[in-house]
């Protein structure tokens, strides 16, 4: 499955199964947008992303770990 920018859930669920321990607060905006393009199944442009893609993607890998 290619992932794109809408798929904000599924992209931090993928991200917090790579790593549970990390803690996405600790990550700049540049780092999680560099994680995320670095997923295996990554097909968007990484022009495309904006902060409130950034943010939703944040917000939902912080609702995985509780």
């Amino acid at each position: 499955m290619a992932l794109t920018w809408k798929d904000t859930g599924t992209i931090a669920e993928t991200l917090y199964d790579n790593d549970p321990d990390l803690d996405p607060t600790t990550l700049r905006f540049t780092e999680l947008h560099d994680m995320v393009c670095a997923l295996p199944g990554f097909s968007d442009d990484p022009e495309k992303s904006s902060e409130a893609i950034l943010e939703a993607i944040l917000q939902a890998w912080l609702d995985e770990r509780e």
